[in-house]
């Protein structure tokens, strides 16, 4: 029989320490083994045993979670869930934890209730099992060749000779590479988007992540890359060298008018437990403008976009995947690869430089 997945939660509210592993431990695959009211508590309770999967709380007294987690990575990478309350401060320290090292961020409402992680179990259950099965190892190569994470980052084009991404007009987008990622995807995102500027083609993606944290997603690409990068809003078009990341709770689906495209927002129920769900777009681009459109797929656990990329391929879309060397979790890439769906599969390095050769003579 396999070993279970062993947790430890750290967070200073007992009502949440309880909650999480009351949640948990209705899973015969996974072992709470330790529950740590601040990252000090937790120190003492890792020297005793490691386990392969951290819940960790941002907002602690002492020492933060995330100044903990910068602590952990350098001195035994352990794979890490964000457990955060959406808020300003609390958006951008979880988005800050992401570049750290943690694989992924759940919502912890400010008055954690039961009922509350009941209703998120499966979703829960889902995380610590992407979780134990990430390549911390190959988070730590990507955010290695990341250049804003330099001691002296490049600057954002703003800060270069030449027009910044606002300066230049706002043309609608005939080409639109559409991408989905999951677990390990911020970075891989990031990576992605590193390679491209004012110039690209549109894009929508699709990253699997609660609500209210989208938006601080979306700000911090801004800030740092030579595109400009903002959350989805219902009807935006899809703009030459612009962006837009799904908003968390809500499906994004591709639409064609012409030459032009453009998104809507969907509150139907979630897609393979997602919403935002990879499939609802990429099966929307498929159906409406493939001719005009490259799908990519990346890091994540489960299958979620694996069928929509093979309705892409199918329709004559271009399609890329990532390949297991460089994701954090090889799941949503390994099943689009098997469905068929993946045209090329490719390092995470290559991927939108090919994603946008392929669409150049289009």
């Amino acid at each position: 029989m396999k070993k279970p997945i062993r947790v430890m939660i750290i967070d200073d509210s007992a009502l949440v320490r309880a909650a999480l592993k009351s949640v948990l431990e209705r899973f015969a695959d996974i072992e709470v083994m330790a529950v740590a009211r601040d990252a000090f508590h937790a120190a003492q309770k890792l020297r005793a045993a490691v386990p392969d999967v951290i819940l960790l709380d941002i907002e602690m007294p002492k020492l933060d979670g995330l100044a903990f987690l910068r602590q952990l990575m350098k001195q035994h990478p352990i794979p890490t869930i964000i457990c955060s309350a959406v808020a300003e401060r609390g958006s951008a320290n979880a988005i800050a934890a992401l570049e750290a090292g943690a694989v992924e961020i759940i919502h912890k409402p400010s008055l954690a209730t039961r009922d509350f992680f009941d209703e998120a179990a499966e979703r829960l259950h889902e995380s610590v099992r992407a979780a134990a099965s990430a390549r911390v190892l190959a988070a730590r190569a990507t955010r290695s060749q990341s250049p804003v994470l330099r001691s002296d980052p490049s600057p954002k084009r703003s800060q270069r000779p030449g027009p910044t991404p606002s300066q230049l007009p706002h043309r609608a987008a005939e080409r639109v590479i559409v991408v989905g990622a999951s677990t390990g995807g911020t970075e891989a995102i990031r990576v992605f988007l590193e390679r491209c500027d004012a110039s690209s083609p549109g894009m929508v993606i699709v990253q699997h992540m609660p609500a209210g944290f989208t938006a601080g997603l979306a700000r911090r690409l801004d800030q740092i890359l030579d595109i400009r990068v903002k959350e989805a809003a219902h009807g935006d078009p899809v703009l030459i060298g612009q962006v837009l990341i799904a908003p968390g709770d809500r499906h994004v689906a591709l639409r064609c008018s012409g030459k032009k495209h453009y998104v809507e927002l969907l509150d139907t129920p979630p897609v393979n437990r997602h919403r935002p769900s990879v499939d609802v777009l990429f099966f929307s681009a498929a159906e409406s403008c493939a001719s005009h459109v490259a799908g990519v797929i990346m890091t994540g656990m489960g299958d979620d976009g694996a069928r929509g990329l093979k309705a892409l391929r199918d329709a004559g879309a271009r399609t890329f995947a990532q390949d297991e060397a460089t994701c954090v979790v090889y799941g949503m890439p390994r099943e689009a690869v098997r469905l068929g769906g993946a045209g090329q599969v490719l390092p995470l390095q290559a991927l939108s430089t090919s994603a946008m050769a392929a669409l150049s003579g289009s």
